[in-house]
Order: structure tokens, then sequence, then C-alpha cells
């Protein structure tokens, strides 16, 4: 019998590791889409999901239960005792808009993303990141793709000024096999990595790894392959009505590792910002308000 102290939830997360392909895409589709996604059909789940119906069968047993139909009920039960406590209220972020309008459809899938995402989060893992980040003894390096270079250089950009020695590495092809050789065993590669994966990324973050770095590898719920080189790993959701996939949770994932970055080191911190605050007045940096 399942553990009834556990949600639906975090029995996906504990087993996520151990899913095949397909059932990782399904159970990504459920947490995102939770708990809606279980009260329908094994079809529609799965038409929905783009699995097979089988798959949606393997995915509730290997999550403890006896089938399908016994995951929908415990599903209804989570969903009748959240509806014991006070119901919330579901404000419409542009309430002149209607439902329909792309600013309430788009706000309401990036949140669903952010809390699939903070969901699916392993704390352990995310402080044993935010260790590594915040070691003064290591090197840290970053990377991401086409789209996510501009995290990459976000993160580093700040990263920079808590702490020495982090460096972005270009998007350019050439820029990569210089910066590897100066990356030592023990030095930090962040690299971010969502679909379309890229080769780049790929092939840096196996180098690195042969190399002795520790990988930790920001990529979406389906999983960067680079993933299977990387010491830690965190996974956001990136599902948005849109042609391109949003960035919005893994731009959270890391500001809150600069965050805990920042409560690590913070005496070496404090004074790095004195010091740059102290160099940007010198230097007439930014303009003063009226």
């Amino acid at each position: 019998m399942p553990n009834p102290v556990q949600t639906i939830e975090q029995k996906i997360k504990a087993q996520f590791e151990t899913l095949t392909p397909a059932e990782r895409r399904l159970a990504s589709h459920i947490a995102r889409h939770y708990p809606v996604a279980i009260l329908g059909s094994v079809t529609q789940l799965a038409r929905d999901a783009e699995v097979s119906s089988p798959t949606v069968v393997r995915l509730a047993q290997k999550l403890g239960y006896r089938g399908y139909p016994d995951l929908q009920a415990a599903a209804r039960a989570e969903v009748e005792e959240r509806l014991i406590s006070p119901i919330a209220k579901h404000d419409r972020w542009a309430e002149s808009a209607p439902d329909a309008h792309v600013l309430n459809r788009f706000a309401d899938a990036v949140l669903g993303n952010l809390q699939a995402t903070l969901a699916q989060v392993d704390r352990a893992e995310f402080d044993a990141i935010a260790a590594l980040l915040a070691d003064p003894r290591r090197k840290v390096y970053a990377m991401g793709g086409r789209i996510t270079h501009a995290i990459a250089d976000y993160f580093v950009t700040h990263m920079r000024v808590m702490r020495r020695d982090v460096s972005l590495i270009s998007d350019m092809a050439n820029a990569w096999p210089p910066a590897l050789i100066d990356m030592a065993p023990g030095d930090v590669l962040l690299a971010f990595d969502i679909r379309r994966y890229e080769n780049t990324v790929l092939s840096v973050v196996e180098m690195a790894a042969d190399q002795g770095a520790e990988v930790v590898v920001i990529t979406d719920q389906w999983v960067s392959p680079a993933a299977q080189h990387a010491r830690h790993r965190l996974s956001a959701h990136v599902e948005v009505p849109s042609a391109w996939d949003s960035t919005v949770a893994i731009q959270v994932l890391v500001e809150t590792l600069m965050a805990a970055v920042q409560d690590l080191s913070w005496q070496e911190t404090q004074a790095r910002m004195k010091r740059l605050e102290e160099l940007y007045a010198r230097a007439r940096f930014f303009r003063r308000g009226r």
C-alpha cells in the first residue's frame, strides 16, 4: 500500500531518477498539471502527455499504486483534503483581461512551471550546489546554449560581485577549448541546457567531467543528455503557450542559488560589495537621482 503521508507529487519526485524517458515525460506532465491531469481517463492522460496508455499504468504502479484507478482515488482524496482548508482566492493576473487573454494564459503557465519546479527540487542537492559555488578554493565557470547563454552571463555578472575566480565561457565555438585548459580538478562548471539540447554544451560538460571538474547542469523537465556527466542537476519546467520555452523557473533557481551563496560567504561578499561601490562612486558610474 502507498504511504499515505507522501503526496503523489512527492512520490514522483522520489522516483523520478528511476523512470524511463517516456515515464519521465508523463511524470513531468502530471507535475505540471497536477491534479487535473490525473482526474481524466487513461487515454486522455496518455494523449496529453504524448505517451502510451501502458506507460500510464506502469507509472502508477511504480509510484506504489495498484493501477491507474487507485492513483486517481489518491488524487481525489488529496483534492478533497485541500478543499477542507480555507479556499484560496484565485485572482487573474490582469483583472481587466478575460481569462483566455494571453496575459492570463501565459502567467498561469509560468506560475505552474514555478510550482512544479520547486516541488521537484531536492533540498540536499540544492544545498550541495550552493556550497560548491561558495567555496573560495574552487574556480567557477558558467556556460549556456543559444538561449541560456544569457542566463549564464547574468549568473557570472552577479557572482563576480560576491567572490573571485568566476568566468563565463563564451558561446563562440572556438572559445571553450582555452577555457578547459585552466579548468582544474575540483573546479565547478555550471552549465545550462534546455531543449533543443546543444552538442557544444554536451561536449564541454563531458570533457570538464573527465578533467575532474564538479559539473552542475540546470536543465528542463525532460533532462539534457549532458546531465549524465554531471555531479549535480536541477530541472526546471519550461512549457508555456508560446513558440519558445520559458526560462522564468530557471531564473528563479539561479537567483536563489546566488542568494544562498551570498549567505554562505557574506563576510567576503560584504567586503567586495563595499569596495565595488567605492569604485563606482569614484568613476561616477551611475547617475544620481534629482
